[in-house]
């Protein structure tokens, strides 16, 4: 991955980092849901929730590379399927978030590895993600640096890492604003559970 790398244009891996960096700093599903994970559980939560979500693109660009997406996504229903499961699993998290008691403090261990398995359930049921990286991905590939698919799995890693970044900052710094307002208070568990709720009439809306 590394050689595959080293093997680019300096030019083009700035210009597809920088473009990384921008999309993953405008607040979209991923960001909106590692917030309210941390605001719900703290920052511990946020963060994991961005691994959570991290490991959701990373099964996408294995996915797009394997070429599994595209013959998925080609299915007749199989993408309207996909984005209302996706739906009803925000769904869910929003009324288990607002019927949630006060987060004990001694749980934070189990309310990490929650955020990471619901991060990563949330982006995988996405199929504005899967759409996302097969049109982004190949943007910056050339075929005479050798095998595409090569070149999309180490882009891949890239974005991934980038996106693992400024997500867990955004889960990170909601959890740190929900401490400071008292998230003892149950307040913040009914915030993450509107927002939960708003991202799945989101992903139906936006089909």
């Amino acid at each position: 991955m590394l050689a595959t790398l080293a093997a680019m244009e300096p030019a083009t891996i700035a210009a597809f980092v920088l473009a990384g960096v921008v999309l993953n700093l405008t607040p979209g599903a991923d960001v909106m849901f590692a917030m309210a994970s941390g605001a719900q559980g703290g920052p511990r939560a946020g963060i994991a929730a961005a691994i959570g979500v991290a490991l959701g693109s990373a099964l996408h660009v294995t996915l797009a590379v394997a070429g599994v997406s595209a013959a998925l996504l080609a299915i007749p229903g199989a993408l309207e399927a996909i984005r209302y499961l996706g739906a009803a699993y925000l769904a869910w998290l929003a009324v288990k978030a607002w019927r949630a008691p006060p987060p004990d403090p001694r749980r934070g261990a189990a309310r990490a590895s929650r955020a990471i398995w619901r991060g990563l359930v949330t982006n995988a049921l996405n199929p504005k993600v899967a759409l996302f990286i097969m049109a982004f991905l190949p943007q910056f590939t050339d075929p005479a640096l050798g095998p595409i698919w090569h070149q999309m799995a180490a882009l891949g890693a890239l974005f991934i890492v980038t996106g693992l970044v400024i997500t867990g900052a955004y889960g990170a710094a909601a959890g740190w604003l929900g401490g400071a307002m008292g998230r003892a208070s149950g307040i913040m568990g009914k915030v993450s559970a509107v927002i939960f709720g708003a991202l799945a009439v989101r992903i139906v809306a936006q089909g």
